[in-house]
């Protein structure tokens, strides 16, 4: 699989990487053996890059990838943690004991001396602006407790705040055919200053599939039942914030622009890569199948012109006069 480089981490990643939301919590159940499985076969189809949290599943997915690179020492992969959504969202929660705290909390999870990334997991604003903050992480790189860090953001403000601090090597943050406002200003200023792009939510929360109508029922620990209006944690982590009956009919439209031979999940991973100063996708998956669908979006050919052009033509016209401005 194509390799970019990581930012300011100097390191390669797969340009589709495995998000590990799904195995932690929040998407209805997963069997530690089918969660396994999915590790597996996404290294096998060459992604060497997993993303994942303190906070999914309080800690069981970060236990997984330890489990699963513990059994295979050969697997070359990057992973990409994040801390600060276990305590209170308040700004004065994000200082240097905590992150020592948390960050040997991962270590202990993930099996590993040194974590190779830590990313601020979408914190309060006011935290991005923060000196001691960052002075903070710049400690637990000397220390040698993390690699380097980076920041997850909800907003394409909170982005080129982060982007401008020297020491952030990344950036992850919403971007899929639904989520185009990062494509203006966040993309260009992350590739001026040399800091990697993760692309999450890439899917939509599973709505660029195009696997569900309006009649669609989600388990009750699933976030697309219980979170689509923000009711647990920010609206654009579901359904990228899009009304789910809207998001449904567009998503159809979007099926529609999926070339010969590809689904429409793969060309909307296809659609992400292409975007400039994009390192890596994120997408997560529940099984096997998915896992190697995912990974095989990166073997496409482009997407033409065409169908770039059609990508726009449909948020303009059904997403954005909805959610444009609120991210």
């Amino acid at each position: 699989m194509e390799q970019r480089v990581l930012g300011r981490t100097g390191r390669p990643v797969s340009i589709v990487g495995l998000g590990t939301w799904q195995l932690g919590a929040d998407w209805g159940d997963v069997r530690e053996e089918d969660a396994l499985a999915v590790l597996e076969a996404s290294v096998e189809a060459g992604v060497t890059l997993f993303d994942t949290a303190d906070v999914y599943g309080d800690g069981r997915s970060e236990r997984l990838i330890g489990r699963f690179l513990k059994d295979r020492p050969e697997a070359e992969v990057f992973v990409a943690t994040k801390f600060g959504r276990r305590v209170e969202q308040r700004p004065e929660h994000y200082h240097l004991a905590n992150f020592r705290a948390w960050a040997d909390r991962s270590r202990s999870n993930l099996g590993v001396e040194r974590l190779d990334l830590v990313q601020l997991h979408c914190p309060p604003t006011p935290v991005y602006s923060s000196d001691e903050v960052f002075d903070a992480l710049d400690t637990l790189v000397a220390e040698e407790r993390i690699a380097a860090y980076g920041v997850s953001v909800e907003t394409c403000a909170e982005a080129l705040t982060a982007i401008a601090r020297p020491g952030v090597a990344s950036v992850q943050i919403i971007l899929n055919a639904f989520r185009l406002k990062p494509l203006e200003r966040v993309l260009p200023a992350a590739a001026a200053a040399g800091v990697g792009i993760l692309a999450r939510v890439p899917l939509a929360s599973g709505l660029l599939s195009g696997r569900y109508s309006e009649r669609t029922v989600f388990p009750a620990d699933d976030h697309r039942t219980y979170n689509r209006h923000g009711e647990a944690f920010d609206q654009g982590e579901t359904f990228s914030g899009v009304d789910f009956a809207t998001g449904v009919e567009a998503a159809a439209e979007f099926a529609a622009l999926a070339p010969e031979g590809a689904t429409a999940a793969q060309t909307a991973l296809r659609w992400i890569v292409q975007q400039p100063g994009v390192t890596t996708v994120i997408p997560g998956a529940r099984n096997v199948a998915q896992a190697r669908a995912n990974a095989a979006a990166a073997g496409l050919a482009p997407l033409p012109q065409a169908t770039l052009a059609a990508v726009r033509e449909l948020y303009d016209r059904r997403i954005r006069p909805q959610v444009h401005d609120r991210w």
